[in-house]
């Protein structure tokens, strides 16, 4: 059973039991309010033969009833007669719906009131409401009754047409809400659909498809967030897929190597000895192409970052200070920002020395290499320049590709994911990394961010501030 099928289906279910409590409270209105004027009616009726009877002289009880008969003209559902003496006497010219003076039991009844009153009978025709009136003359013995009649059912046939009116329009009305409402639903609900299906369609291989967003209620943004899904999803099977690929291409090589010197490996201590210091050496390696490809899948996720406070100059002399160690050069600091960021100091401390550690790998003894850090507008510099002998033209475009290895690289140099690491962090950060170089007068790598000052309310805790942000 669909959703659009259950949720019709619920709505017209309420509007049919509304519908219905509605019609039988309009049906019992009615009938209070026909009850309340038939009794009005009556009334006016016992009040007009009051004054008839004192402004009128009659012999007897009979002429007196006869003469208020003779003068009455009823309604096409009323009647009028009396009672004389306990037996039906006369009745009003019109032939009433149903002989009511000719019920002797009925007649028995009234003509036992001593006092007026209301009340009600059944006929042929249904029910009657009456009104009865006890009569005595001075000089005359007998007791008279003057009964004024209204057949109710009658009257109330008007109502019930009403309501039958009333309950044909109504579920009338409520089947084509029905069937514009199926129609309505099937537009309203066509998101849900097409996630239902686009969901069915979605596989590890293919996560191409996305639901078209229209408009900006609950449905579209449930079509939205759907997509975003499936981007992250894509994301994270394109990852994978790139570490299954990068790990297969890049590992094969020292398994070859370590497995083939295992197998020609020969008895002789000597040999066994540098036999083993290669494979651990292999092994070495392929630890490190692991830990650079994990580095780089986790690189993609929302949480590589851990953003905090960062000083670009105490960063920029930190790291001067660490890259000493890797080589004899001439180490020097270009320039510094006396700027407080945030930013990720640990991973910028990476991208720095993955860069310092190029530029040794790419220099000599005497050469100089100088690492700075600049604010220019909102945007925040950190470099890395070395005067070593430079990068040709031809491979600036591939330099920070996966497994890209200049024409100057050793086997010893590594896998060639250093400045893809360094492009990663730059691209966390929001920002990117760019290389200037010239064959045989060194290079300088940039890493180019957004500014991100880091800011100290008064009284409060520290908070971030965008570059360009007015308070």
């Amino acid at each position: 059973m669909s959703a659009r099928f259950r949720i019709l289906s619920w709505m017209l279910l309420l509007v049919a039991v509304a519908l219905l409590l509605s019609i039988l409270a309009t049906r019992a209105i009615l009938a209070g309010a026909l009850t309340d004027r038939l009794d009005a009616e009556l009334a006016q009726e016992v009040g007009e033969f009051r004054t008839f009877a004192k402004d009128t002289r009659a012999a007897s009880v009979d002429d007196l009833l006869a003469e208020h008969l003779r003068q009455k003209l009823p309604d096409r559902n009323e009647t009028f007669f009396s009672i004389v003496g306990g037996v039906a006497s006369r009745r009003s010219s019109h032939t009433p719906p149903a002989r009511l003076d000719q019920d002797d039991a009925l007649v028995r009844e009234i003509a036992s009131a001593r006092t007026p009153r209301y009340g009600w009978a059944e006929s042929s025709v249904g029910r009657v409401r009456y009104a009865v009136v006890p009569v005595r003359l001075t000089g005359d013995t007998r007791l008279g009754h003057l009964v004024a009649a209204e057949f109710y059912d009658l009257e109330a046939r008007e109502n019930a047409t009403t309501v039958r009116v009333l309950t044909l329009v109504g579920f009338g009305s409520l089947a084509v809400a029905g069937a514009v409402g199926w129609v309505v639903a099937g537009r309203v609900l066509a998101p849900v659909r097409l996630l239902r299906q686009m969901a069915g369609r979605v596989t590890g291989e293919d996560l191409a498809g996305r639901i078209e967003v229209t408009g900006n209620d609950d449905l579209a943004q449930l079509a939205s967030t759907f997509n975003t899904m499936l981007d992250r999803l894509e994301q994270g099977f394109a990852t994978q897929r790139r570490f299954l690929d990068d790990a297969g291409h890049e590992l094969r090589t020292p398994i070859t190597v370590i497995r083939g010197h295992l197998e020609l490996m020969g008895d002789d201590p000597h040999e066994r000895e540098e036999t083993l210091a290669l494979v651990s050496d292999e092994l070495a390696r392929m630890n490190r192409i692991v830990e650079d490809l994990l580095l780089l899948a986790r690189s993609e996720q929302p949480n590589f970052l851990s953003p905090g406070e960062v000083e670009l100059a105490d960063l920029t002399v930190q790291v001067v200070a660490k890259s000493r160690a890797l080589g004899d050069r001439r180490w020097g600091v270009d320039d510094i920002a006396e700027r407080i960021v945030l930013a990720d100091s640990q991973r910028l401390t990476q991208a720095l020395m993955q860069l310092t550690s190029n530029a040794v790998a790419h220099t000599r003894h005497g050469d100089s290499i100088g690492v700075g850090s600049a604010v220019n507008d909102s945007r925040v510099l950190l470099w890395v320049r070395d005067t070593g002998h430079g990068i040709p033209a031809d491979e600036l475009d591939q330099l920070f590709e996966r497994f890209s290895r200049g024409s100057r690289a050793g086997r010893g140099t590594g896998a060639g994911l250093g400045l893809a690491i360094v492009r990663s962090i730059a691209r966390a950060h929001g920002g990117t990394v760019r290389v200037a170089s010239e064959e045989g007068k060194g290079a300088t790598f940039t890493l180019d961010l957004p500014l991100r000052d880091w800011t100290v309310p008064h009284g409060g805790p520290r908070a971030v501030r965008h570059a360009g942000d007015r308070r």
